[in-house]
C-alpha cells in the first residue's frame, strides 16, 4: 500500500474509512454487474505487401481488436468503426456470466462469428450482430445530463487484456476537436488505451453515457486524455443503423451564428449573447415554418441556447423526420415554432442506402458506386458531367491499390484517361489493368476535377 494512502487510513476517522469501503462496494457491484456485457472483438484483414521479387505481392493476415458493448439482448453491439474497418472476418468474444464458485481465473468465454450491420464513418461508430439470445446487455444513458467532475467507468480490453475496468472523471462535457464539429465527444481521465476503442464510458448508476473512441497521447498510451462518443449520438446512430443499416443527417435549413457585442451593437440586437439566424434557406423546413433571418433562438426543445455551435450540435443528434420546438425572438415578439429534420442534401455519404455489396462493390477500388443518371444529378451542384460513377461508399473490404483513395460523394469519370459512363463500363476499365499497371481516376470532388493516383 503506498505511504501516503496508508497515513490518510489511518488518519481517517473509522465511520469515514466505513464510507470508503462501501464506496469500494458499490464499485465492485458495479463492475461485476457491466462487465458480463462488455465484449473484446477479434478482427482479421489482409494486407497487401511487396514480396522479394519486385513483381511478387505477399497477401498475408493481420490480426487486431478492440472493444464493444452489447446492447441488446438478442445480440446486437455497438463499436468504432475504426475496430471493423476493412476486417474480412470480425469474432467477438462474450464474456460468461459471473459465478460466483468459479476460480479466480474465470473461463474464456464464448468466440463467435458477427455481422456488420452498419458503419457510420462521421461518429466513427458501428453496429455489430451475433446470433445469440439472453445476452447480458447495458442501457445507454442521457449524455446530456452529465457534468464536469462526475465519476466515470471505463471499460474494454487495452492492449487485448479483456475485461479491463478503469476509473475516473469526466473532465469536459461536449468537447470539439475541430473548430465548428457538429461532432462533440466526452473529454475523461479514465485510462483509455489501443484495445479500449468500442468499449463502454458508464456512469455511477451502470448506464452507458459514451462509447470510448480516441486518445490525445505523445506516447501512444494513455496521458489522461480520452475522448468517448456521447451516448445521445450513439442512440441516434444505433438506432437508425439497427432499423435500416444505414445513417441519414438532419438539418433544418438555417445558418446559425453566436451573437458577439459587435454584432449586437451593429445590428441593434436586444442582447449580445445567444444565436441569431443569419440565413434560412428557401423552402427548406425552416422556412416553411415561417422562420425568417434575423431570428434570435431562444431555446431549442426547452433548452436554453447560448451559442450557434450548440444549436448546430443540437440539431446533429436529432433523426431525421423528427420535429424540433423553436422558441424564438423576432423584434420584441416572442414566437414558437415548430421544425422538421430533413436530410442533408450534400452530405458525401446521403447515397449509401442506395447500395449493397452485391451489386455495387467495386473490391479493385474498396468502394460502393452506383450510375450517375437523371435521378442521382439533381442531388449535386452543377456537376461537370452527366455520366460516371458515384461513390456512394467506403466498402469495408482490402483495397489492392495504395494512395490516396476515393471519399463518398466523389463522381469518377474516366480511368488511365479511357471514359467511364457508368459501373459496369468501371469494373470492364479496371478488369482490363494488369499487374502493375498504373491505375489514375479523374474525379470530381465538391466542384474540383482533380487525378487520383492509385497504385498496387
Amino acid at each position: 500500500m503506498p505511504a501516503t494512502l496508508l497515513a490518510v487510513l489511518l488518519l481517517t476517522p473509522a465511520p469515514q474509512l466505513d464510507r470508503l469501503g462501501d464506496i469500494s462496494d458499490s464499485l465492485e457491484a458495479l463492475a461485476r454487474r457491466v462487465n458480463p456485457a462488455v465484449v473484446q472483438i477479434l478482427t482479421t484483414r489482409v494486407s497487401v505487401g511487396q514480396g522479394l521479387v519486385p513483381s511478387a505481392n505477399l497477401v498475408s493476415e493481420q490480426r487486431s481488436g478492440g472493444s464493444g458493448v452489447v446492447l441488446t439482448e438478442d445480440g446486437y453491439i455497438v463499436t468504432n468503426a475504426h475496430v471493423v474497418s476493412q476486417a474480412r472476418r470480425v469474432r467477438v468474444l462474450i464474456p460468461p456470466e459471473i459465478d460466483e464458485t468459479a476460480s479466480v481465473l474465470g473461463r474464456r468465454g464464448n468466440l463467435v462469428g458477427a455481422q456488420v450491420v452498419g458503419v457510420d464513418l462521421e461518429t466513427d461508430l458501428a453496429v455489430l450482430k451475433v446470433q445469440r439470445s439472453g445476452l447480458s446487455h447495458l442501457s445507454l444513458g442521457d449524455s446530456d445530463n452529465l457534468q464536469a467532475g462526475e465519476l466515470v467507468l471505463a471499460f474494454g480490453s487495452p492492449l487485448g487484456l479483456g475485461n479491463s475496468v478503469t476509473m475516473g472523471v469526466v473532465s469536459a462535457v461536449a468537447r470539439q476537436l475541430t473548430p465548428e464539429d457538429p461532432m462533440i465527444y466526452i473529454q475523461t481521465d479514465a485510462s483509455i488505451n489501443p484495445g479500449n476503442s468500442g468499449g463502454p464510458l458508464v456512469d455511477s448508476d451502470g448506464n452507458v453515457v459514451g462509447i470510448n473512441t480516441l486518445i490525445f497521447s505523445q506516447s501512444g498510451g494513455n496521458e489522461g486524455l480520452g475522448f468517448a462518443a456521447p451516448s445521445n449520438i450513439v442512440r441516434n446512430v444505433f438506432d437508425q443503423i439497427r432499423a435500416t443499416g444505414r445513417v441519414l443527417r438532419g438539418q433544418v435549413g438555417v445558418a446559425a451564428q453566436t451573437i458577439t457585442e459587435a454584432m449586437a451593437s451593429g445590428l441593434s440586437l436586444p442582447r449580445d449573447w445567444g444565436v441569431i439566424l443569419s440565413d434560412v434557406i428557401p423552402n427548406g423546413p425552416a422556412a416553411a415554418a415561417g422562420l425568417e433571418p434575423g431570428d434570435i433562438v431562444l431555446s431549442f426543445d426547452g433548452k436554453p441556447m447560448e451559442n450557434g455551435r450548440q444549436f448546430r450540435v443540437n440539431v446533429y443528434q436529432r433523426r431525421v423526420g423528427d420535429r424540433v420546438r423553436l422558441e424564438v425572438l423576432r423584434g420584441e415578439e416572442t414566437l414558437a415554432v415548430t421544425v422538421q429534420i430533413t436530410e442533408t442534401r450534400d452530405r458525401p455519404n446521403r447515397f449509401e442506402h442506395r447500395v449493397t455489396p452485391e451489386e455495387n462493390l467495386v473490391p479493385e477500388l474498396s468502394i460502393l458506386g452506383m450510375d450517375l443518371n437523371a435521378e442521382l444529378l439533381p442531388l449535386f451542384d452543377g456537376l461537370r458531367r452527366s455520366s460516371g460513377v458515384v461513390v456512394a461508399a467506403r466498402a469495408i473490404e482490402a483495397n489492392p491499390f495504395q494512395g490516396e483513395g476515393l471519399l463518398p460523394g466523389d463522381v469518377i469519370y474516366s480511368v488511365n484517361a479511357i471514359e467511364v459512363l457508368g459501373l459496369d463500363g468501371l469494373k470492364r476499365a479496371l478488369a482490363g489493368l494488369g499487374r502493375g499497371d498504373a491505375l489514375v481516376l479523374r474525379v470530381e470532388r465538391e466542384g474540383i476535377l482533380r487525378y487520383v493516383t492509385l497504385e498496387r
